[in-house]
């Protein structure tokens, strides 16, 4: 059974920058996929970004291009998500998810996590302005 548990948020003024760790655990298999996602007070849930277990092909929300990256430490069991030039849209509860689920780089891997991932608690981003 998959457990995730993310760390790493906090308080950041706008152009800061935050690193979150999801530490996996169950993870056995190289066909994971890991994802972040994030919810601000009031929205659906969304996709930010995912990773391949196996070869670490990413995926990025047109949003994040270029201020995100993601990776992941298989010796550690950790996916990162380092985040620079943080908005005040980037606000929100930041979760990670992971499920074997085939690699598409689109947003159906998103919505695949969303429906059959496992998830974590979360952790809370704020950005002020």
């Amino acid at each position: 059974e998959e457990q995730l548990v993310e760390s790493g948020g906090g308080l950041v003024q706008t152009g800061g920058s935050l690193r979150l760790s999801c530490a996996a655990s169950g993870l056995a298999y190289n066909d994971y996929v890991i994802g972040w996602f994030r919810q601000a007070p009031g929205k659906d849930r969304e996709g930010v970004s995912c990773i391949s277990k196996r070869d670490g092909r990413t995926y990025y929300a047109d949003s994040v291009k270029g201020r995100f990256t993601i990776s992941i430490d298989n010796a550690k069991n950790t996916v990162y998500l380092q985040m620079n030039g943080l908005k005040p849209m980037d606000t929100g509860v930041y979760y990670c998810a992971a499920d074997r689920i085939p690699w598409v780089a689109s947003s159906l891997t998103f919505q695949r996590l969303l429906e059959f991932g496992s998830w974590g608690q979360g952790t809370q981003v704020t950005v002020s302005s």
